[in-house]
């Protein structure tokens, strides 16, 4: 029974199968991969059918191949947040590969090499290496897939269950374990069958799974008897999983690693245009999404991050992420199947997507963050918002804020005339940047213009430049809303107005910077405004748009500039000043949109505060409900997402309730945590204060400490005369 090939240690493929049932096999085999090469070719010939996509996909595609495969390859995105789920996937994902390659090795040697040379290679120090490499990495095959089994079965974690759950998914997983399984009873069979041949000890699982035969009673004779059922139920169910590849869930193992080589790096923080033709359609039909959107839709896995890391769905709205891209999906199936055509969102009646589901999307980009696939999930919201806006099917008061800009040129509805009279208190008189030159363009934003709350926090960034000598200037009336949540409510053309009016504003102006006070803002101005090509909307006698596109300038959020001035010394601190507790919260527009988490955090503690960190911080923060219009619109959410925040601010910090401080960066999360801190009862706990206005303090601080100082020296030497 020892198999041997010149004396070197090697084993039959077909052992005990014989020609018929080889001949059988690779029938079956060649009929598996046909099955599979029509259904993947249906599969990329559906998303030739969506629109064109408006971003770059292609470009440097050497380069994405690359740096895809090290994303997969590593499971870095699948070990953020969840780092068991991380590396159960890595071993499902490695053992998986090395079994796929080592199939391939094998057969590259049985049908090419073999019939060409009349030799083989799958034998001696070869097959003892291949040997042992597939059996330890099968074996973290299986340990990964027990890991996620026990996942979903025994602990029964949450956000893996959901309306989309299915028989799908128990057969896409238990198909899996028994691949691995089978493989190592087949390999089991064949040692005992063959009197454990000494040399495939380094099939160490193989021969341990032989052995635990062999205890159970059967006998050599037996094994080699019922080797060939063994073999054909394994051989079978991989063909069949093979077959049904490009029919389901398992797809993704596929179309996950193209989504992540078609992703766009500035997805979220810059949305597709639309076309200047009013002809143009954004959802009315599932074919309007673009190919990209399409394959989003196949590279779910269904996984529930998304769904875990919504703020909405956490307050209870109904939107959750992955059940849009997943009814989309369906819907694109079942009409592909002949089903009727239904709207895909409206305000009422039967849709795909319902439009308070829409509405309650914040644009946080958490769920784009969370994916580890790459699903742009904003970019399908922002689509079926747009159509809502076609639709006239838009919250009233939404309705009224687009009202007030279109009229006003600010979200408040007040005069464009009133837009400085915020800083009538202060001392001294604003540089007008329309007048001379600066270096700083100051956008002041709506809020700090008209919200006596965020009033207060645009004196004390005035008093912050003044008391730092910095050269800046605002554009008085002729600043006009940004249009960067208008944009994710859907309404693209009044945000193609607001930039062509603020590029003319900047375009009048002599300016090296741009310095923001909204996240929101610098946000537009750093990501959108550069990829609007005003040139297209030219001809339409409605819009007044630049000649040429803006060129950009460099955009900066007031917390960037003011770190250098206090890294430079120009604010005096000493870091000693104050001695608060405080917790810092990041707003999404200027953390998780554009990655800065640092320069806030910077400020606090130059300050003299102790900075205790919420659990949920930096790319994993928590909304506070106001983006995508949520500032606009009112919620039944329980509890508010504010409200929940300033809870785990409370309770969820290291600092517990020693903290005094809830500091905010963002002029629309000060709006949020004010009304957040009256609804939720935690008044007499907590003061909302900004950043600026907590520097300001510590300046004042300074200053005082500084004037007793001085009138204390006075004293003394008056009392030494």
């Amino acid at each position: 029974m020892l198999l041997l090939q010149s004396g070197a240690p090697t084993r039959p493929t077909f052992w005990g199968i014989g020609p018929v049932g080889k001949a059988a096999f690779y029938y079956l085999a060649a009929l598996a991969i046909v099955v599979f090469l029509l259904g993947a070719y249906r599969r990329v010939a559906r998303y030739a059918e969506g629109d064109e996509d408006p971003f770059p996909r292609l470009d440097d595609l050497p380069g994405r191949i690359v740096g895809a495969a090290g994303t997969v390859l590593s499971n870095r995105t699948l070990r953020d947040r969840d780092v068991v789920a991380g590396f159960a996937h890595a071993f499902v994902l490695w053992g998986f590969l090395t079994l796929l390659i080592a199939t391939t090795i094998l057969g590259i040697d049985m049908d090419f090499y073999q019939p060409l040379t009349g030799d083989s290679f799958f034998v001696g120090d070869f097959y003892l290496s291949y040997s042992f490499v597939v059996d330890a990495m099968g074996l973290l095959f299986v340990v990964g897939l027990g890991v996620l089994l026990y996942r979903r079965y025994a602990a029964r974690q949450g956000r893996l269950w959901g309306r989309h759950t299915s028989a799908e998914d128990d057969l896409f997983v238990w198909a899996l374990f028994l691949l691995g399984v089978g493989g190592y009873l087949t390999e089991g069979f064949r040692i005992l069958g063959q009197g454990y041949p000494d040399f495939e000890t380094v099939s160490f699982v193989g021969w341990a799974t032989a052995v635990a035969l062999d205890g159970a009673g059967m006998t050599p004779a037996m094994a080699e008897a019922t080797y060939p059922i063994v073999w054909w139920s394994h051989s079978i169910l991989a063909l069949a999983f093979i077959a049904a590849i490009p029919m389901g869930k398992p797809f993704h193992m596929l179309s996950s690693y193209a989504n992540v080589v078609t992703h766009d790096e500035d997805a979220g923080k810059r949305l597709p245009g639309v076309p200047a033709d009013l002809e143009a359609t954004n959802a009315e039909s599932i074919d309007d999404f673009s190919w990209k959107e399409l394959l989003d839709q196949d590279a779910c896995t269904k996984c529930g991050r998304c769904s875990a890391a919504c703020p909405a769905k956490a307050s209870g709205r109904p939107l959750d992420p992955r059940d849009v891209i997943l009814d989309l999906k369906n819907y694109r199936e079942a009409r592909d199947a002949g089903a009727e055509e239904i709207p895909i969102v409206t305000d009422g009646g039967t849709s795909v997507i319902a439009a308070e589901t829409m509405e309650s999307c914040m644009a946080c980009m958490a769920c784009m963050d969370a994916c580890p696939v790459e699903i742009e999930h904003l970019n399908s919201f922002t689509r079926m918002n747009r159509q809502l806006v076609d639709q006239g099917d838009l919250d009233r008061n939404v309705q009224d804020t687009f009202q007030n800009v279109m009229q006003q040129g600010n979200t408040f509805g007040e005069s464009q005339r009133n837009r400085a009279d915020w800083a009538d208190p202060l001392d001294a008189e604003l540089a007008d940047a329309r007048e001379r030159s600066v270096e700083y363009l100051w956008y002041v934003g709506d809020y700090p213009s008209f919200d006596d709350r965020n009033k207060k926090v645009a004196r004390s960034l005035a008093r912050l430049f003044e008391e730092a000598d910095v050269d800046y200037g605002i554009l008085y009336d002729d600043e006009v809303y940004d249009g960067n949540d208008v944009r994710r409510v859907g309404e693209e053309f009044l945000f193609i107005e607001q930039a062509a009016t603020l590029v003319d504003a900047f375009e009048d102006c002599d300016f090296e910077k741009i310095v923001c006070t909204d996240p929101h803002a610098f946000n537009t101005f750093e990501n959108e405004y550069p990829e609007v090509d005003f040139a297209e909307y030219a001809d339409d006698p409605m819009m007044e748009v630049p000649e040429e596109s803006w060129d950009g300038a460099p955009v900066f959020h007031w917390t960037q500039v003011v770190e250098d001035l206090v890294t430079d010394g120009r604010l005096g601190l000493r870091g000693d000043e104050l001695d608060y507790t405080v917790t810092y919260h990041d707003p999404c527009h200027l953390g998780r949109y554009n990655g800065e988490y640092e320069a806030p955090r910077d400020l606090v503690r130059a300050t003299g505060c102790e900075l205790a960190e919420m659990p949920r911080n930096r790319d994993d923060s928590f909304c506070c409900g106001g983006g995508g219009g949520g500032l606009w619109m009112e919620f039944d959410d329980d509890p508010k997402p504010s409200e929940e925040r300033l809870r785990e601010a409370l309770e969820d910090t290291s600092a517990g309730g020693r903290v005094e401080k809830f500091v905010v960066a963002c002029p629309m999360c000060t709006t949020m945590f004010e009304d957040g801190r009256k609804t939720g009862g935690f008044e007499d706990d907590i003061e909302v204060v900004d950043v600026a206005e907590l520097l300001i303090e510590a300046v004042e601080v300074r200053e005082n400490a500084g004037v007793a100082a001085d009138e204390a020296g006075a004293a003394e030497t008056a009392a030494d005369d």
